[in-house]
Parts: structure tokens; C-alpha cells; sequence
């Protein structure tokens, strides 16, 4: 597996249309710190064992170890997907939802993942912008499985 992101740079929205039902590139490997897991713990309040205590979770989770949040792996999409689109004439993108999330295998401690995104669909908004659907696999290094499938939507204005 490789590290190197790929992604696709395009000048405006318009040049966005001829992607649709194509792949839109892949992300470089994050890193699922046990410091960032703990971060996240912080962040939202959820100190369970099975994050945050990596001696218990060693001995006593089914999982071998501590794991990410599925919330802290979801999270991660955010800097993954500045790196799988990039339009120059957007001015504002926003998360407008997501149609499915589910997390389909844990992330160990110190595990890897990165984005691999295609634009399922796109359609103009009344006001100007677009909007987008994408579906994506944040992929967990060297599993067969992604660690989270989603779809989301993003709105994106000039």
C-alpha cells in the first residue's frame, strides 16, 4: 500500500460534473495515536475503557487493545477529504450531512487509515453552489475491510 495521496484538482464547480460515478482519489495514512485517541476522550467525554486504558483493554476487550472512537475515525474524514477534492473557485464547503455511516472494523491503537472517495452524485442548488454526494471508504491499513463506510454530502459554493 502506498502512502501518497491522489486526488482530483479541478479550476471550478462546472468541471466537477464530468466526475460523477468516478473515483475521486485517495488520502494519505492518518495515524490513530493512543495521544489522539485520548484527545478525543476529552473532547467528547467518552472515557471508556476500551479507549483510553490500554492495560485493561489489553487483558479484557475483545479487540486485543485499545480502539479508536468509530466518532474519532469518522472525524478523520475531515482533513482526508481536503486532500481527495479540491476545486479552486470554492469559497465555503460545507458538511451538510450523511446519508449512511457504519463502522464496519475497529482501529487499534497506533493503526493507519486513509480515504478512498468517489462523487456518487452532484446536483446545482437554487442558490448558487452544488451539491454533492460521496461515497467513501476510510480504509484501515492492511485489513480487507474498511473501517468505516459513509456517505456524505457536502455543499460547496463559488
Amino acid at each position: 500500500m502506498t502512502s501518497a495521496a491522489t486526488g482530483t484538482h479541478v479550476a471550478s464547480l462546472a468541471e466537477l460534473t464530468e466526475f460523477v460515478g468516478r473515483p475521486l482519489g485517495v488520502s494519505s495514512w492518518i495515524t490513530a495515536t493512543q495521544d489522539r485517541i485520548d484527545t478525543f476522550a476529552d473532547a467528547t467525554d467518552d472515557h471508556q475503557w476500551i479507549h483510553v486504558d490500554p492495560d485493561r483493554a489489553a487483558k479484557n476487550s475483545p479487540f486485543g487493545g485499545p480502539i479508536a472512537h468509530g466518532y474519532l475515525t469518522l472525524s478523520l474524514i475531515i482533513p482526508m477529504w481536503y486532500e481527495v477534492l479540491k476545486v479552486d473557485s470554492v469559497t465555503l464547503a460545507v458538511n451538510y450531512g450523511l446519508n449512511k455511516v457504519r463502522f464496519t472494523t475497529p482501529v487499534p491503537a497506533g493503526a493507519r487509515v486513509r480515504l478512498d472517495a468517489t462523487l456518487e452524485s452532484l446536483e446545482e442548488l437554487p442558490r448558487g453552489g452544488v451539491q454533492i454526494v460521496v461515497a467513501g471508504n476510510i480504509e484501515l491499513e492492511n485489513s480487507a475491510r474498511p473501517a468505516v463506510v459513509v456517505e456524505a454530502i457536502y455543499r460547496l459554493y463559488d
